[in-house]
């Protein structure tokens, strides 16, 4: 396993074509732009060191029997998938923020289970070639960008059918030592900061979709990769100090890049899905069901955050007993608890694949996703109701620190007179930062928007059973 330094230097070494506001970034770990990210996930590999979340952390490989970053792991009992909620929710609680390691987590479970069973109908090495990307990916403790999104153009048609072939990822080319690829993925979580890409199909593909129909693994600085650093809610306010950012060390959101596929070569052993569209849609829900799952451990952990900071807040403000102020308080935590029941029960209802890892309870995985999309902006109003509008009028920190302007807010801005002024402005910037912006949109759109959801809830609600439950009650012969 890597410790935080070693991932540091890593990243050092990699040499990433990476846009950002017209310019380069030569290094993610010393530009103030990339910066934050990188501390992030790096508290995914510093906490797999501290023998306080080792159990969370940590897991025994089941192809190398080594003991490896839980982040690398392949899920082998319900335990596991438990753990895995528990953990994310810990490191949320940490960090505040999102630590980029899931999504690259979710696509090589996923991967292992769709290999498999493409392998078993089709008589492919897809599996066979899986297994020793995973040992690489596990011997190594790399960190693995989940590419699943597309640009995807014009939504009323499928990829094979847009009038630019590219808005969907696709093969250009079949050589005898691999592939070459084209197009864009989006939103990608921590590419920048990760070692590796594993590029899934999008969506369910027809026969006409073939060239769509790819699954690989390449190396971030793969010649032809381009990245686009995307404009993160509190971008700017990185270079100006330490107080209007919120959240300095760690950022607020997952730095998502756009990443350009140049007609990228991919060697056979990286390839997992070349062509075999019949599978792209049970991938694409295998996937994303994993990744539903998360929500209520890392937005429950981060919204344990939010919580704690206006519960402070409250206290700063004078009003920590006022009834009304606990009642909101008291419908915050219910809000997250239940985000984070769902994500154990889904755990503890997974079962075993015939791949031999183990998979979420799928209508529970959704369910979890789901809420969220409504929860995290409930709590979030509830933290701006009982913050109060000092949230969102602030002066510059520059302001503050100023000769002329400093004393001003420093009078003018105090509430309850225990707590320092600059503690009140601190809270409300962390505030600030965590419940608006791009923060609350990956909430809503993060593994699919919440109409993706709905249609996996109808598919698995198995109604034809209900009805049936109904029918014998009402006593009516089917």
């Amino acid at each position: 396993m890597m410790t935080k330094e070693q991932y540091f230097d890593s990243l050092r070494r990699l040499k990433p074509v990476i846009y950002c506001n017209g310019r380069r970034i030569e290094s993610v770990v010393d530009d103030p732009m990339t910066r934050p990210h990188v501390n992030s996930a790096g508290k995914t590999y510093e906490l797999a060191f501290d023998p306080q979340y080792e159990d969370l952390m940590t897991a025994t490989s089941s192809l190398t029997g080594r003991k490896i970053n839980r982040f690398t792991h392949l899920h082998q009992s319900t335990d596991d998938l438990v753990k895995k909620v528990k953990m994310l929710r810990m490191i949320g609680q940490q960090t505040g923020t999102c630590f980029q390691r899931c999504v690259g987590f979710d696509a090589l479970n996923a991967t292992f289970i769709v290999t498999h069973k493409v392998d078993k109908e089709c008589g492919t090495e897809y599996h066979k070639r899986f297994i020793e990307y995973m040992k690489y990916v596990q011997d190594n403790d790399l960190m693995v960008a989940g590419s699943m999104t597309d640009v995807k153009g014009d939504r009323s048609k499928k990829p094979g059918q847009q009038a630019d072939p590219d808005l969907y990822v696709h093969i250009v080319e079949k050589r005898q030592d691999g592939i070459v690829i084209r197009g864009a993925k989006a939103h990608q979580t921590g590419m920048v900061n990760s070692h590796e890409l594993l590029v899934l199909p999008t969506t369910n593909l027809g026969a006409g979709d073939k060239d769509y129909a790819v699954a690989c693994a390449l190396p971030v600085d793969a010649p032809g990769v381009v990245h686009i650093f995307g404009r993160q809610t509190n971008g700017e306010r990185r270079l100006e100090g330490d107080i209007d950012t919120g959240n300095a060390e760690f950022a607020i959101v997952g730095g998502e890049t756009l990443t350009v596929l140049n007609d990228v070569f991919v060697p056979w052993e990286r390839v997992f899905m070349c062509g075999e569209h019949q599978f792209a849609q049970e991938y694409v829900e295998t996937f994303a069901s994993y990744h539903r799952q998360n929500y209520g451990g890392c937005k429950v952990g981060v919204a344990d955050v939010i919580i704690g900071a206006t519960a402070a807040m409250a206290d700063y403000n004078g009003t920590p007993n006022a009834s009304h102020i606990k009642d909101k308080l008291i419908e915050m935590i219910h809000q997250a608890e239940t985000m984070y029941n769902c994500s154990i029960a889904c755990s503890a209802e997974g079962h075993r694949t015939e791949a031999g890892n183990y998979y979420v309870n799928t209508l529970l995985a959704n369910t979890v996703k789901l809420n969220c999309t409504r929860t995290m902006y409930e709590i979030s109003r509830l933290a701006h109701d009982i913050a109060g509008g000092f949230i969102a009028t602030l002066p510059y920190e520059a302001d503050y620190r100023a000769e002329e302007t400093g004393p001003l807010i420093e009078k003018y801005f105090a509430a309850n007179p225990a707590v320092p002024t600059e503690h009140r402005i601190r809270m409300a910037r962390l505030l600030e930062n965590m419940t608006g912006g791009t923060a609350l949109a990956e909430a809503m759109h993060g593994a699919g928007s919440p109409q993706a959801m709905r249609v996996m809830l109808y598919r698995e609600a198995n109604l034809e059973h209900k009805k049936g439950l109904a029918r014998k009650l009402a006593k009516i012969q089917a």
